[in-house]
């Protein structure tokens, strides 16, 4: 779903995204080499000015060595520090008109930094990944970092052929040549560019549940040491996917994967079409059976309907928590009535310092906004009665 630009920065990572113009679509080409940590790419971006001539403008990119830029193939003045490459094209470009980016970049990716630790790109012992919300993007790839401004992607990416490369989205090709191989993923969808997800280590891949009769593709990529815990904690999502299909309406995308590393994570990153967990979160006692709704939640909230800036994060994180809430009554467990007041009295003994619909940045990943978001959705279905809560849900997108 398309989101309608703002008109400023936003007003948590000011420094992140250009509203000037939009992104229609990257191209990345990328290649990888894990063992020195070592990523070069070229990215050609498609945008869009907005409704002033583009006279200058900037993306997000960490500290890479940059080897090209070009603007509608021409060279631009550049400058690249402080995680900004600012651009100013030869010529500049009309209000409303369409222009590409070529970028060209190389380096050993590494997090950026954040209020909550590392953010982006993570490498692995033997692989890495991406997390990159709220701001990990710019770890990796040139973009305009902010929510609403959201792209199609194709994802070019050329590894060792030991290692397996899982995206977002649809896989196109994959060719091997020498000693690598080059995968390529196509994710037509809009997608902001924190939901770009990315993991490459050595994987089993497992089909979960049946794609037929119109079913989505659901595919699970694990470390084969993990196979019978994954088996049992995973074995219930496609149950999930129905569930939610009938409460939410149609799965958004074209298909979904989850991956399992072979490291610890603190929490499940989710990306659009992708999740990602730890191998912590796999004990083969669905002791994680939560996170799994949870993440795959997100696909309809928080990843096709998207937030237009980072105040409106409840939107995200209460609607997922409320579907496991959702799961929990579904299949046995206890209510949402139940999880609702057992939500209220943790929270009655908490501070009361955070406000839902603008927590700042430094609140915006409190468990208290998960809780207090689950309990509006609550409070609203109680209002509203099922028939006609589920039916705002179906129509939410």
């Amino acid at each position: 779903m398309a989101v309608q630009q703002t008109a400023g920065p936003d007003p948590y990572f000011p420094a992140n995204g250009d509203p000037r113009y939009r992104v229609h679509r990257y191209e990345l080409a990328l290649d990888y080499r894990p063992g020195p940590n070592r990523l070069s790419g070229t990215a050609r971006i498609n945008a869009i000015a907005g409704r002033a001539a583009l006279t200058e403008f900037q993306l997000n990119l960490a500290d890479f060595k940059i080897g090209r830029v070009k603007v509608d193939g021409r060279a631009p003045h550049y400058t690249h520090r402080g995680g900004k490459l600012r651009i100013r094209p030869a010529k500049a470009v009309r209000a409303g008109a369409a222009f590409t980016v070529e970028v060209q970049w190389s380096g050993n990716p590494k997090p950026v930094n954040s209020p909550w630790g590392g953010l982006g790109w993570e490498e692995l012992v033997d692989g890495a990944l991406v997390a990159s919300q709220p701001v990990g993007a710019p770890s990796w790839y040139p973009c305009n970092d902010r929510p609403a401004d959201k792209a199609a992607y194709q994802i070019s990416i050329t590894t060792p052929s030991a290692y397996q490369v899982v995206a977002g989205g649809r896989l196109l090709t994959r060719t091997t040549k020498a000693s690598t191989t080059t995968w390529v993923y196509e994710q037509s969808a809009p997608t902001s560019s924190y939901l770009v997800g990315l993991s490459i280590g050595k994987y089993q891949t497992v089909l979960l549940g049946d794609p037929g009769l119109g079913g989505v593709p659901q595919h699970g990529h694990i470390p084969a040491h993990l196979l019978p815990e994954f088996s049992r904690d995973f074995a219930r999502q496609p149950q999930m996917m129905e569930l939610f299909q009938e409460l939410f309406g149609p799965y958004p995308f074209g298909e979904y994967a989850v991956v399992v590393t072979e490291e610890e994570l603190d929490v499940p990153v989710e990306a659009q079409g992708l999740s990602l967990f730890g191998a912590n979160h796999v004990d083969g006692a669905r002791g994680s059976e939560r996170l799994v709704a949870h993440e795959l939640a997100h696909q309809w909230f928080g990843n096709s309907v998207s937030l237009a800036d980072w105040r409106h994060i409840w939107l995200n994180e209460g609607f997922a928590k409320y579907a496991e809430w959702l799961w929990s009554e579904r299949s046995g467990g206890p209510t949402a009535q139940q999880l609702a007041g057992s939500a209220h009295r943790l929270l009655s003994s908490l501070p009361q310092d955070l406000v839902l619909a603008d927590p700042g940045r430094k609140l915006m990943f409190d468990d208290r906004l998960y809780q207090r978001g689950g309990l509006v959705l609550h409070a609203v279905r109680c209002a509203m009665g099922d028939d006609a809560f589920f039916r705002m849900l179906r129509g939410w997108g």
